[in-house]
């Protein structure tokens, strides 16, 4: 479409996501069909063992509860919209419903980084000041904790979003991604886009800042750890560890492939979208896996749920 008066603004996008593709573009509905079925289910039964076993209730498998919420949730977001996008073609989205999805998932990728410096903190305390892990880590500090992180990423992305209301999109509504990327979408505006990238910036920054405090936070545990005496206790502490460790590198190994595709040009426009979509679905696929094969109370009760439904199922 060409360039248009700057009066006027388009009010529906077009995801157009892997059309280089071509002919073999409906095929991406079998693997994303795949995962969207698998993240449900798993994190869904980690949800719902963690909710139901009474002793699961400590600060640390909550934690692990609001990551397979995120994982749960995050694929909701966009996979659907794909999903119809590849058979049938349906690709619009309302200027409405796009900024919604932005805000969604930009937030959850926050809040994430917010639970796993959350996971980090729970096991500083435990390793550290283990006789006094109760008065630190109880109900009332961890909604604190929370609730102060939950409203500074929530501001962050409010004003993030809240600056790409007002931009024109006068020159194209086609947006070559599959679900509203903001750098995607805000590149389309007619307006100057400083003020969109620094509050981008700035929302980049807070999961840096985080990331460097988790790193922190673990330099000191494991300091601690190995100066310690062999044994149980220490075997147990480095095992918790090394778990939300794999969680926390796949993590941030998902943004940096996302952020380093956005800004390098040799890299294929379908690659980008890949790395973006797998930011915020490799976490999804992967902890589920991690903390149902290395933590033993969620194992143990994973066994135990699967063995009840194949008996239900054959009685």
């Amino acid at each position: 479409m060409g360039d248009r008066s700057v009066n006027f603004s388009f009010t529906e996008f077009q995801l157009i996501g892997f059309t280089d593709l071509k002919a073999y573009r409906p095929l991406l509905f079998i693997p994303f069909c795949i995962i969207l079925v698998y993240t449900l289910f798993a994190n869904g039964i980690l949800i719902i063992i963690i909710a139901k076993e009474r002793k699961l209730h400590a600060p640390m498998y909550i934690l692990i509860g609001l990551i397979a919420a995120l994982g749960f949730f995050v694929p909701i977001y966009f996979i659907p919209r794909m999903l119809v996008g590849f058979l049938w073609e349906m690709n619009t989205i309302t200027r409405h419903e796009c900024l919604i999805q932005m805000f969604c998932l930009h937030f959850s990728a926050c809040f994430q980084s917010t639970i796993l410096l959350g996971m980090a903190v729970d096991r500083y305390f435990a390793i550290i000041y283990p006789l006094r892990y109760s008065d630190f880590v109880n109900l009332t500090n961890s909604l604190i904790f929370f609730a102060i992180l939950s409203i500074r990423n929530a501001l962050s992305i409010i004003a993030m979003v809240g600056l790409v209301v007002p931009l024109t999109f006068c020159r194209t509504n086609l947006i070559y991604h599959s679900f509203c990327e903001h750098t995607s979408v805000v590149n389309l505006a007619c307006n100057d886009i400083t003020k969109n990238y620094l509050a981008l910036t700035v929302a980049f920054g807070i999961t840096s800042a985080d990331c460097l405090l988790i790193f922190c936070s673990y330099v000191i545990i494991f300091v601690v750890i190995f100066r310690s005496p062999s044994g149980e206790s220490r075997h147990k502490a480095i095992h918790t560890c090394t778990t939300h460790i794999m969680t926390i590198v796949i993590a941030y190994i998902s943004v940096t492939a996302a952020f380093v595709g956005y800004r390098v040009a040799t890299i294929p426009r379908d690659a980008r979208i890949l790395t973006s979509i797998m930011y915020h679905l490799v976490p999804a696929i992967c902890n589920p896996v991690i903390y149902g094969l290395r933590t033993k109370e969620i194992r143990t009760q994973i066994v135990k749920y699967l063995l009840f439904c194949s008996c239900f199922l054959c009685s």
